[in-house]
């Protein structure tokens, strides 16, 4: 158990380097979390951290209640956001948290990005939905995660007047789902000053997403 949650650690301390890097975030905003494997825990940036100094050790291990099990220092405050989607959603392996730019003016209108880019079919099968309105600091913003994904392609949510949530098999998948998310906000978004985004067919969306879900990329080596 130690060899394990050593190497997860250091995963997601190096995964929350890709968050700044790509733009996401700003001072000590968001977070990544990592599901522990055959465990009732998860590994989460500490609270008010910034990224320049998150490294494997200071990182912290809760349960799925939210709370601290291993760390010297205090978990993030979206701690049980992340808790709530593990606890209830048991394929996710993986979830963050942004303020990205472009995808919160999303959701400060309350609006979905409606899927007219093939990328968005590739990665979200559909638009990419609004959560409700929820307070920072219990597990009403994971109720809401859960709530809003739940049965639906997507791996990103926007939480309305927050920001962004992403899920994924692992914490490197529900890295990259933040930064196409922030993507493909940005360019609807510039779409959009010059005129009206043209909506792909449903029968499109299915296609494109079955494509890039189970073809697209290289077969694992043998």
């Amino acid at each position: 158990m130690t060899s394990v949650l050593k190497e997860i650690r250091k995963q997601v301390a190096d995964l929350h380097a890709e968050l700044p890097r790509n733009e996401l975030v700003v001072w000590t905003a968001g977070n990544v979390s990592a599901r522990v494997p055959g465990e009732d825990l998860l590994v989460i940036k500490p609270s008010g951290v910034r990224y320049a100094e998150i490294t494997p050790e200071n990182m912290v291990v809760c349960d799925l209640d939210g709370n601290l099990v291993e760390g010297e220092l205090s978990p993030s405050s979206d701690t049980a956001a992340h808790a709530y989607v593990y606890k209830h959603m048991p394929e996710v392996g993986g979830v963050v948290h942004t303020h990205s730019t472009y995808a919160t003016a999303w959701s400060a209108r309350g609006e979905a990005i409606p899927c007219v880019l093939t990328m968005i079919a590739d990665e979200f099968g559909g638009e990419i939905p609004v959560g409700p309105f929820a307070l920072i600091g219990d597990d009403s913003i994971g109720r809401g995660i859960v709530e809003t994904l739940r049965g639906h392609r997507s791996p990103a949510v926007l939480m309305r007047n927050h920001g962004v949530f992403t899920i994924g098999r692992d914490a490197k998948a529900a890295v990259k789902a933040a930064v196409m998310c922030e993507d493909v906000a940005r360019t609807v978004h510039i779409s959009r000053q010059i005129g009206e985004p043209v909506p792909i067919d449903r029968a499109d969306i299915d296609a494109l997403y079955a494509r890039y879900q189970n073809v697209y990329g290289q077969e694992p080596a043998k």
